[in-house]
């Protein structure tokens, strides 16, 4: 039976889908990540059938009612703990990772300004996602940099904060100096500015790595901009599941087996990736010396600056409705203190 495969694109991912080549898959979905949700929800909504879904831990506890829990089916020792805890949700594995994705900063100059304060008042143009999930985390990564919070030890939101204005006050006057269009950004817009010589630096996820090594440029690692009270990265995990809507579990599940070996770990791996699969990750030379920087910040990062999001069904739903908010304020159609007035309504009106 041919499978039905629905996974997220663009530069950082489509390398490993040449393991499909020689299979009997047909790739019915391959998009970004917010098309791809869209259409994955449309379509497990109406009972179509997908058999092996690309995920991310964030979004999971939202597809919950659509995906099999594979405690029983697949083995995960092989794994970094870390990232299969990130993709449990209310007690069962409903995915199982594929890579951890932390950003790192690039910067065309060999210093740059350590923390965000700064960045701000240099003459350094930095880019970041003007959009969607990216432009979101973002703002988290400057909120709890500054020592605010999103959501109280229940889960409720309490996004209304000097912080969370101070955050989009800066996200406004870093985009103020940035190329006109960095509201129209997604993450593979932010690659390609920094590639293109349009901003000075920006933060990359693991997988950029591939481009920037493979352009030639002269860009150097650093670890990310601190905040006033610490130095954070909003990250995550990609992840494999099995939808309800499976027409052939074992043809899925050998699927899933596949993805998360250490060949295929590996693979991402050479692209630049943080894989899943620790032996893999630990196979990994370095190239030279700044690709030995990429992964000692890297490694770093994910050890001691690592933010994640609550693991809540309707948190993309707060997301989506406050990077919106806050892309109105880049491009001054409402004030930092409205934006954030608007995030934590929506928040309160979906969470409650």
């Amino acid at each position: 039976m041919t499978l039905r495969v629905a996974v997220v694109g663009g530069p950082m991912y489509d390398h490993l889908y040449t393991l499909f080549e020689d299979r009997d898959i047909d790739i019915i979905v391959h998009a970004d990540h917010p098309t791809l949700n869209r259409e994955v929800a449309r379509m497990l909504a109406n009972g179509e059938r997908i058999d092996v879904l690309a995920t991310h831990s964030k979004y999971a506890p939202s597809q919950a009612q659509w995906l099999q829990p594979l405690d029983h089916y697949i083995v995960t020792s092989a794994l970094a703990p870390l990232a299969v805890e990130l993709c449990r949700f209310d007690g069962a594995q409903y995915c199982v990772p594929r890579l951890i994705d932390v950003r790192i900063m690039w910067s065309r100059s060999p210093a740059i300004p350590t923390t965000w304060a700064e960045l701000a008042d240099s003459s350094f143009t930095f880019g970041f996602p003007g959009r969607e999930s990216g432009l979101f985390g973002t703002f988290f990564e400057l909120v709890v940099g500054a020592g605010g919070r999103l959501f109280d030890d229940e889960d409720r939101p309490c996004i209304a904060s000097p912080e969370a204005v101070a955050a989009i006050q800066m996200l406004c006057r870093l985009a103020a100096k940035a190329p006109a269009d960095l509201p129209t950004w997604h993450y593979d817009q932010v690659d390609r500015a920094l590639l293109d010589g349009r901003v000075d630096a920006a933060g990359a996820w693991p997988g950029g790595w591939g481009p920037i090594r493979d352009s030639g440029r002269a860009l150097a690692p650093f670890p990310y901009p601190s905040g006033p009270r610490r130095r954070v990265s909003y990250a995550g995990c990609h992840a494999w599941a099995v939808p309800t809507t499976c027409g052939d579990l074992g043809g899925a599940l050998d699927l899933v087996r596949l993805l998360t070996s250490e060949h295929a770990n590996a693979i991402d791996a050479q692209g630049g990736s943080v894989c899943a699969h620790m032996g893999a990750f630990a196979a990994v030379e370095p190239e030279n010396d700044i690709d030995r920087q990429r992964l000692e910040i890297t490694t770093a990062t994910i050890a001691d600056a690592m933010i994640t999001y609550p693991s809540h069904p309707r948190f993309p739903e707060v997301e989506d409705a406050g990077w919106q908010a806050i892309h109105d304020a880049l491009r001054g159609l409402r004030t930092a203190r409205s934006a954030v007035g608007e995030i934590q309504a929506r928040a309160e009106a979906v969470l409650k």
